[in-house]
């Protein structure tokens, strides 16, 4: 499963980055790809990780989550 994430904060390469490492942590994550251009996350995952695991994840990161869409 496949889910695109909204996020708001991010200034450059490294906000990326912080976002990125936060959300391989997640269990059943299997990759991650942040674009501090778009200001977009694509994240590989497991059916049975939660949104609100991936949001948590972000947030600790210290960034915000607008919006999280499934495709």
């Amino acid at each position: 499963m496949k889910k695109k994430i909204l996020i708001e904060g991010m200034h450059g390469a490294s906000c990326a980055s912080n976002i990125e490492r936060s959300l391989k942590k997640v269990r059943g994550v299997e990759s991650v790809s942040v674009s501090m251009m778009t200001h977009k996350a694509i994240v590989e995952c497991d059916e049975n990780v939660k949104d609100e695991e991936l949001q948590n994840a972000v947030k600790k990161a210290g960034y915000q989550v607008k919006e999280i869409e499934s495709f």
